[in-house]
Formats: structure tokens, C-alpha cells, sequence
């Protein structure tokens, strides 16, 4: 009797993927430029993740949602991602839109680990749930500040929109400055035409403009209008939230945007891993990354070696922030809760006060490092 041919084991099935929720504004009025970015670094990583054999061979599956700027959209999107089986949040850029994400996702248990936004308040008490890689406002907006008054201005006018994020810039600005003598003058960008700011700043005598609106408007009109007063030459402007970061701004002001200082989290020199990925997100980008990008790489890569490690238990996820010792574009990454603080913070991130060289307004210059 013929014995018949083994039959051929059945295929096993594929593992299920870990699924990341992405949150980046991709849509107006969303800052598209910084989603743009954001997300490449995100899917980037991801990327890398999934041609290294993915997490303990699961695949990891970015599931992105649009967030628009708009915190009750993302507050709903939190919703769902959660009901997907998400096993931690990240991203955001706008720091309203972060502080929706993070009270919900404190709310539901569900870990987040925020990409770019700095408001101090992103929950309103402590959490376990929530963690950070960009240093908080009160940080990079106190060293903007010493960077004004080592460089002899005593009198600041701010053109801010009323927000949280323009508010609380606002009074760290006035409390580190006021420390020292100088003083701030508040002007209301909403109520205010161009015209309107230039003739209250020649009223004023204030010898620097901080431009703390909304990109491209106000924000572009209004720079234009005070570079064209001559009664302003010689008045610094700056930009502490980052726009002249992205390549958006120059190609809108051209030479009018150079020589904005801005707050940038970048070191001063990129490591060979920050160099091979900042190649990588110049293709992708189509266009030099700014540190969003890399902000964007490191969350994913922060997150996928938690799942590495604790799996994709929320409440094990969560409980291991103090535990992350991880590579980082930038530097070595850790998390501390800081006092007064909610959440577990990138304990080192680098930050530098930069402006674009008004003799090549694509070439950076960096003006003080924090």
C-alpha cells in the first residue's frame, strides 16, 4: 500500500500589527507645513521599524487622523483610535490641539507620547499617561527671553491673537523680562491692522516686535509692514514659536524673513544617526527637515522600543516612561517629571535661539544655545 503524501502545514496566520495613532494637522487651519513634516518623520520610523523584522516580528502600523487644529476633532479622533485597539497615541504639533489629546487620553488610560508641543499645561494635574519630547514653553521662552536682554533690549512689544499657547508665551516673556527692568508692551493682532501695530510701535519706542499670530496670516502681512516703515528700521522681530523654521516663510518674505530669531530643538551638530536620518527625511520631504521632522522620527522610535519591552499593555506602556533609554536623533533620550510639571519630560533636549542669515536667508545661523 502506498503511503500517501504528508500534506503541507497549514500556513500560519500573520501576526497582528501593533498600531501607533498618529495625530498631525494635515489640513488648514491646521499648519500644514509642520503636519508635512511631522508625519514624515513619524512614517519614517515606523518605516525603519518594518524593514528591521517590526516589533518581535509584529508589524507596527501607523493608523494617522487629521486633527485640522481642532481639538474637538481630536479629541474624537482619540475616541476612535482608542476603539481600534491603539496601543499608545502620538504626534500633534499645535500645543491646544496637544492638551485636548492629552486630557482624553489621560481620561481613557491610554498612553501618549506628544511629538511638538510645548505648552507647560498639557493635562490639568499629573498624569501617568502622558509624556513629552519637546522641552515646555516656560523653558524655551525664558531663554528667548535671556537672548533679548543679553542683546540690550529693555523694551518688547508682542503683536499676539488670543489663545492659551500666545498667553502663557506672553507672561513667561514678561516675567523673565521684567525681572531684569525691561518691559512689555501687548498688542492685539486680531484688533489691530499692519498699519495699526506700526503706528503703535513707533508710539511705543519698543526696540524688538515679537510676532506671536498665526502663519502665514497675520503673521505675514504684519512683518511686511513693519519692515517697510522707515520709522521702524532698525526694530528686531522675532518669531520664538518656530516659523521661520520652514521653507514656507522664507519663500512668502523672502529677505523681509531673515534675521527673525526663533526658538529651534536642534543640537549644534547632528550624530551619525541623526545625520543618516535627516538624509532620509530629505528625500522624503523633497526639502531640508526642520526639527519637527526629527521630533516626529524620535517619538516612533521612543515608542517602538517600549513595545519592544512591555508589549502592548497600556497601563505596562505607561508605567515604563521613567524606564526609556533610547537613542535619539538628537541625543540620548530620557524621561523625568520636572517639578510643577504634569508630565514625564525629555530630560536634555536641545534648543537653540537661530535666525536666518539676512546674507543668505537659507543658511541658518545659530544666535545662542539653551
Amino acid at each position: 500500500m502506498t503511503t500517501p503524501p504528508p500534506r503541507p502545514a497549514e500556513p500560519r496566520p500573520a501576526p497582528a500589527p501593533l498600531r501607533i495613532g498618529a495625530l498631525v494637522p494635515l489640513t488648514r487651519p491646521g499648519w500644514t507645513e509642520a503636519g508635512r513634516h511631522l508625519l514624515a518623520g513619524l512614517e519614517l520610523a515606523a518605516a525603519e521599524v518594518e524593514e528591521a523584522g517590526g516589533v518581535d516580528g509584529r508589524p507596527l502600523e501607523l493608523v494617522v487622523r487629521d486633527t485640522a487644529a481642532d481639538p474637538v476633532r481630536a479629541t474624537a479622533a482619540v475616541d476612535e483610535l482608542a476603539g481600534l485597539g491603539v496601543a499608545a497615541l502620538a504626534g500633534e504639533y499645535h500645543s491646544v490641539v496637544a492638551r485636548a489629546v492629552a486630557t482624553r487620553a489621560d481620561a481613557l488610560g491610554l498612553p501618549y507620547l506628544c511629538s511638538s508641543a510645548v505648552l507647560d499645561d498639557l493635562t490639568d494635574g499629573p498624569t501617568a499617561w502622558v509624556a513629552r519630547i519637546p522641552p515646555p514653553q516656560s523653558h524655551g521662552w525664558r531663554v528667548y527671553a535671556d537672548f533679548l536682554l543679553d542683546a540690550g533690549h529693555t523694551r518688547v512689544a508682542v503683536a499676539a491673537e488670543p489663545s492659551v499657547y500666545w498667553t502663557a508665551g506672553t507672561r513667561v516673556l514678561r516675567e523673565r523680562l521684567a525681572s531684569r527692568g525691561a518691559t512689555v508692551t501687548v498688542l492685539d493682532a486680531r484688533a489691530l491692522t499692519p498699519a495699526g501695530v506700526c503706528d503703535a510701535l513707533a508710539a511705543d519706542g519698543a526696540s524688538a516686535l515679537l510676532v506671536l499670530t498665526g502663519f502665514p496670516d497675520p503673521a505675514v502681512p504684519l512683518v511686511r509692514a513693519v519692515r517697510g516703515d522707515a520709522r521702524l528700521a532698525g526694530l528686531l522681530i522675532g518669531a520664538p514659536a518656530g516659523q521661520p523654521e520652514f521653507a514656507g516663510w522664507a519663500a512668502l518674505l523672502g529677505d523681509d524673513g531673515a534675521g527673525v530669531p526663533f526658538l529651534r530643538y536642534l543640537p549644534g551638530r547632528l550624530g551619525p544617526l541623526g545625520t543618516r536620518v535627516a538624509a532620509a527625511l530629505r528625500d522624503r520631504l523633497g526639502e531640508e527637515p526642520s526639527f519637527v521632522a526629527f521630533e516626529g522620527y524620535d517619538t516612533v522610535t521612543v515608542l517602538a522600543d517600549l513595545l519592544r519591552a512591555h508589549g502592548a499593555d497600556r497601563a505596562r506602556l505607561a508605567a515604563a516612561w521613567p524606564q526609556v533609554a533610547v537613542d535619539g536623533t538628537r541625543g540620548p533620550i530620557r524621561f523625568r517629571r520636572p517639578p510643577g510639571t504634569g508630565v514625564w519630560q525629555w530630560d536634555r533636549p536641545p534648543l537653540q535661539v537661530v535666525d536666518r542669515d539676512p546674507a543668505a536667508p537659507g543658511r541658518f545661523r545659530v544666535l545662542r544655545a539653551g
